[in-house]
């Protein structure tokens, strides 16, 4: 490369599995390195001997993106990551390598015309690959009960009553009148069901830990604090959204979450359509169960979801409701404050749930009753509840709050 002190380069990478393309432009889209391919294994190499500090880097969003982000950032003055979807949107061609790529990508970033993505602290990073596999070991898990299930129906035969997937249950199973082979099919979806809950349960105890910790804490109080939203509900659309800031009003968050409505509007004709399901589908996903919960256990949610199925029908109701519990969770993080719908005994029971499943440490030190009275106090609730009901006994603030005066 021509080493240029007039103006930045604009340094374009095309990433696939064994090789990487480099091209690079001027600011007048003149061209500066031809298209160049570079192995893996060299690569690192490479961009220390020819990469300078004025250097503008892009490159497409891939499953190693972020690795490639954290090499190249202490390199040049910046490093852009593409949304490759809206790349391929600009720049459709008849004709597609992996040099013309690279130095349209190049072209693109000299004109300021790279639909840039957020690049994710590494805090974000984990969480995100966390709630990813525990995604991945629930579908498992599905699959394994859905199996079970089938066997039942091919023999028209009803599973026990309750959790048919308790362990309680087993036995049942084992002494189906069956034929061999569907006897070690049932023994095998078992197998996988009572490895994979074990491994499920670790990666929700990694969040529960995570709620209490310096990073995360002081956004799950004001989350957790919505109809419907457990630790693995809040850890997931915090994983999501990770910074609350870079999204300026709740319409931008529906929109990333893809729960947004489709409109095609051209000439006379305007409507909408079915949510976009554009964005994050494991936030769609987490906020449509908190959806659910919430329309069973609040008042205010019940209602609301009541009044929207009579125009929507319910299935577009819920969704409604997940777009609308959304906003809230946009402006209590952003706002730091109460749902201005808390029922304050619901949140108290939420709150106390949360503080009974964390060990000593993962509460400060605190009793259980401490720990809800310190929540009670960052949401400015603890004066509108003295006493709830928690798992079938009655409770009171008294003398948590006598503990704390005497402290």
């Amino acid at each position: 490369m021509t080493k240029v002190t007039s103006s930045p380069r604009f340094v374009a990478f095309d990433v696939s599995k064994r090789s990487i393309v480099a091209a690079a432009v001027d600011a007048e889209q003149k061209i500066l390195l031809q298209p160049r391919k570079i192995t893996l294994e060299k690569f690192e190499n490479w961009c220390q001997k020819n990469l300078y500090p004025t250097d503008r880097v892009v490159l497409e969003a891939t499953g190693n993106a972020w690795q490639f982000y954290d090499q190249l950032q202490p390199l040049v003055a910046s490093v852009t990551i593409a949304n490759a979807l809206q790349v391929k949107l600009i720049a459709q061609a008849k004709v597609k390598t992996d040099a013309r790529d690279a130095l349209n990508l190049a072209k693109l970033h000299a004109a300021a015309l790279i639909p840039a993505v957020w690049v994710p602290p590494q805090p974000v990073r984990d969480l995100r690959s966390l709630v990813a596999q525990r995604n991945i070991l629930v579908k498992q898990r599905t699959k394994c009960r859905n199996r079970l299930h089938a066997r039942l129906m091919a023999h028209n035969l009803f599973p026990p009553e309750g959790n048919p997937f308790s362990e309680a249950n087993l036995s049942w199973w084992e002494n189906l009148v069956l034929s061999h082979a569907e006897k070690l099919q049932i023994r095998q979806a078992w197998k996988l069901l009572l490895e994979l809950e074990p491994l499920i349960g670790e990666i929700e105890a990694e969040f529960l830990r995570l709620s209490c910790s310096e990073q995360w804490a002081s956004q799950t109080i004001f989350l957790i604090q919505l109809p419907g939203f457990g630790i693995v509900t809040v850890m997931t659309i915090l994983a999501a959204i990770g910074d609350i800031t870079r999204f300026e009003s709740p319409k931008k968050l529906v929109g990333y979450s893809g729960l947004g409505a489709s409109v095609y509007a051209s000439g006379q004709v305007c409507r909408t359509g079915s949510i976009t399901r554009q964005g994050r589908s494991e936030l769609r996903g987490a906020l449509l169960e908190a959806a659910w919960s919430a329309v069973e256990c609040s008042h205010y949610w019940k209602e609301e979801y009541t009044r929207l199925s009579i125009h929507l029908g319910k299935g577009k109701a819920i969704v409604a409701i997940a777009r609308k519990l959304l906003v809230a969770a946009w402006h209590v993080l952003h706002k730091q404050q109460v749902d201005c719908h808390a029922e304050p005994e619901l949140v108290a029971r939420k709150l106390m749930n949360w503080g009974a499943k964390l060990k000593l440490e993962g509460r400060g030190q605190l009793t259980t009753r401490e720990f809800l009275l310190q929540k009670l106090q960052c949401l400015k609730l603890e004066d509108k509840i003295s006493s709830f009901n928690w798992n079938g006994q009655a409770y009171t603030l008294v003398a948590a709050r006598a503990t704390e005066v005497a402290g």
